[in-house]
């Protein structure tokens, strides 16, 4: 197996494939092309590795794998070196070089061990090739004997390396970084989806609906903020406050892709995976951890109707009048089993909760054979919990459902000037309107609904409930 010398320096245009290894197949990414910038000239300093077999392997699994290893090879370089903006970068060269070079070579016995040594020499000729920090890096590389930079994944180096490796995955300890506290929450999902969940810049301005230059300095200021930051998992006194920001960063990415709050579509499959894929690995990271398993459980169970929510022409179809025929019943399957297994694994929290009122959902083969009285009082626990608006707006729909609409109003009246009220109120409100009868109102509520929203399937979708209620 090929690998690229220190020496070889990769002449792409920088920004070509994130971080994280977003695919093979990106712009500026083309495995199968013959690259001016291969990677490994002749003379340059080699290293053999048997491929995992004697037959390509596809560009799919290459995507994956990539995926996979990138966040954890950055994590290692920020671990090792700190320099957090040339540690991406780096990681970026080498991602392009394995999509270069594996599906033409075949993908190395220890891919990420090949990533990390490629990556780890194009940080330090880039630090070297930099006169302001020559001074650091000959001092670093003075006090780092030679075979640290052969590294071996976490956990698999010998015993007399195990010092020098990592001795953990360190995508979560990333996560950290990314969710740090010195950074605003736009800044914290902006960071996350480029160095770990690998979006380029352009796609999380479009996700965003900004401008990519804007972007591009959101995510700056970013690394910025967090450049002095210590590359290490918190304190075990912070660590479940910590943690707590990282699963809200990751279920703010999922709900912005599983309805988008602007734009012309409802849905962002992108970001919804992203956000489940990312959960799963911190699922794997904290397999005991009961809010994690309680997310992960919330979001598949959640992204399972996804096939249900739009119909034909993009128009959003809701809940209860979904054919539920088309819910994706493996993933109701598996996030049942999670949201029963985050209920045993400690105290129920707030994911936990919600997981299991969506479980609830999932499970009732008709909307009319949904438990309510039970969703309700899961609603109760939830809302005694946490000052969230959302959930005291899904008590207030659950109460409507177990003892009629005009308690149910009762309860949205009292939320009425709550922090975070917007649109979803005026809409639950010409929801539970129209059922009492009161059509007069309910046109009025459902239409201003439709000019508190952003987007534009929810819009259209209150615009035409409203136009059902005309005299």
């Amino acid at each position: 197996m090929r690998e690229p010398g220190a020496g070889d320096r990769d002449r792409r245009p920088r920004g070509t494939l994130s971080a994280a290894g977003r695919g093979a197949r990106l712009p500026g990414a083309h495995p199968h092309r013959r690259r001016r910038d291969r990677l490994a000239r002749p003379g340059a300093d080699l290293e053999q590795e048997r491929p995992l077999s004697a037959d390509r392997t596809s560009d799919d699994d290459i995507e994956d794998l990539l995926r996979r290893h990138a966040p954890q090879v950055l994590g290692a370089l920020v671990r090792r070196y700190g320099h957090f903006d040339p540690a991406e970068d780096a990681v970026q060269e080498a991602l392009i070089a394995a999509a270069a070079q594996w599906p033409e070579d075949g993908v190395p016995e220890n891919p990420r061990g090949w990533l990390i040594r490629v990556a780890s020499r194009r940080l330090t000729d880039r630090l070297r090739s930099d006169e302001a920090r020559r001074r650091r890096e000959e001092t670093v590389a003075a006090l780092t004997p030679a075979d640290a930079f052969v590294a071996p994944p976490p956990g698999e180096g010998p015993a007399g390396l195990g010092g020098r490796a990592p001795s953990e995955d360190d995508t979560l300890t990333l996560l950290f970084l990314c969710c740090h506290p010195a950074l605003t929450p736009a800044a914290q999902i902006a960071l996350t989806l480029r160095a770990v969940g690998g979006l380029t810049t352009a796609e999380i301005a479009r996700a965003h609906l900004v401008e990519e230059a804007t972007m591009a300095q959101r995510i700056s200021r970013a690394k910025r903020a967090v450049r002095r930051a210590e590359f290490r998992r918190p304190e075990p006194e912070d660590r479940d406050r910590r943690l707590a920001a990282v699963l809200q960063v990751l279920y703010l990415i999922f709900n912005e892709g599983y309805t988008a709050t602007a734009g012309p579509d409802l849905h962002r499959t992108d970001l919804a995976r992203e956000a489940i894929r990312l959960t799963r690995a911190v699922r794997r990271l904290l397999p005991h951890e009961g809010r994690v398993t309680g997310l992960l459980a919330l979001m598949v169970l959640t992204e399972a109707r996804t096939p249900a929510r739009t119909g034909p022409d993009g128009e959003l179809i809701p809940l209860d009048g979904q054919d539920r025929a088309l819910w994706d019943r493996t993933a109701i399957a598996e996030g049942t089993t999670l949201a029963e297994e985050a209920l045993a694994q400690g105290p129920a929290g707030d994911y936990q909760l919600q997981a299991a009122i969506a479980a609830l959902h999932d499970e009732a083969g008709r909307a009319e054979d949904t438990d309510w009285p039970q969703i309700l009082a899961l609603y109760e626990l939830l809302v005694h919990r946490t000052p969230d608006p959302a959930a005291a707006l899904g008590r207030a729909v659950a109460v409507a459902m177990v003892h009629g609409p005009r308690a149910g109003l009762v309860e949205v009246d009292a939320l009425a000037g709550a922090p975070g009220g917007h649109h979803r109120l005026d809409a639950v409100r010409a929801h539970l309107l129209e059922r009492a009868g009161d059509h007069a109102a309910a046109r009025t509520a459902y239409l201003a609904a439709a000019d508190g929203t952003l987007s534009e399937p929810e819009a259209r979708y209150l615009r035409a409930r409203a136009d059902r209620l005309s005299p």
